[in-house]
């Protein structure tokens, strides 16, 4: 009966339509929470952040629930490695669609701390995520086009800075910090107007993930290298999974070590740091993209 369901395209309505009125149910429950997170006290916004999470681990399970109600059974996830859930990690994941966010949580959902993603800081004015997302230390950050960049270098400074600053309160509890580093929701268009070396990949984007590393490299367990394959579909990826039809979608996480030596160089000004550091991430991502290759089933 979901197989035939799967197919018709009111499931997605359904499906989008249950997702908004979860995360709205579990808004109305958190604002009280909301509302004391921005008490001006340091030790009550701490407490009331991490009730935030909480309840929004509540809304992770429930979003599980919903999906088995709704979708076919989808292909279990791989893992290559030991993941700690108390520990805190580095998620690096490909970026091609917004169901991106949702799959990983999904995968992620109690193999580690309750994931936070960098999201623009336009974000925050998203009606109930933007809010929920602040109460939660999400860390907003701003986007500069490479053009205003040429223009004033020194924004870049700001945006290492700002991920610094972002991470510091992770300090205090375990946590999952991901990282989509291509910076941008991948297309075969995007890729040949970045000239990416990769068939299945963008460029990735280096600072960011070294100002994060910087910040919190020694307090990580382990970076989460997640792997995401849809399948084709002739309409877009966040539609066809809305109406069930990724149940062969795949998803490999494989556990690296943290790079102990890129930890705490000076991305910015140390050039022989900076290169050794696009080396390493480099090699992640051709690795990643040799996957994705063999998950494609590309000879």
């Amino acid at each position: 009966m979901v197989q035939q369901l799967s197919k018709k395209p009111w499931l997605g309505v359904l499906t989008f339509a249950a997702l908004v009125v979860c995360i709205t149910s579990w808004f109305v429950i958190m604002t009280p929470l909301v509302i004391l997170r921005a008490v001006p006290i340091y030790k009550v916004q701490r407490l009331f952040a991490r009730l935030n999470v909480k309840f929004a681990t509540f809304w992770v399970g429930s979003n599980q629930l919903l999906f088995k109600c709704l979708h076919p059974p989808h292909r279990p996830v791989h893992i290559e490695g030991h993941i700690k859930p108390n520990s805190s990690y580095m998620v690096l994941s490909n970026h091609q669609s917004w169901a991106d966010i949702l799959v990983l949580f999904n995968v992620l959902h109690k193999r580690v701390p309750f994931a936070r993603f960098f999201l623009k800081k336009e974000l925050i004015w998203l009606p109930i995520v933007g809010v929920i997302c602040w109460a939660m230390d999400f860390p907003f950050m701003k986007r500069h086009s490479p053009a205003k960049l040429a223009r004033n270098p020194a924004l870049a400074a700001d945006d290492l800075e700002a991920t610094r600053r972002a991470c510091e309160v992770y300090k205090l509890n375990p946590v999952a910090v991901v990282n989509f580093a291509e910076g941008t929701r991948f297309s075969p268009k995007k890729a040949k107007k970045t000239k990416s070396p990769y068939r299945y990949l963008l460029k990735p984007k280096y600072g960011g993930l070294s100002a994060a590393l910087n910040a919190m490299g020694e307090q990580f367990a382990g970076i989460v290298d997640v792997t995401i394959c849809y399948e084709p579909s002739e309409d877009s990826i966040a539609w066809s999974w809305l109406c069930g039809r990724q149940t062969k979608a795949r998803v490999h996480i494989r556990v690296i070590p943290v790079p102990a030596d890129l930890i705490a160089g000076n991305y910015r000004e140390d050039a022989e740091f900076r290169q050794r550091f696009k080396n390493w991430l480099d090699s992640v991502w051709r690795e990643k993209d040799e996957r994705l290759k063999r998950m494609h089933g590309v000879a």
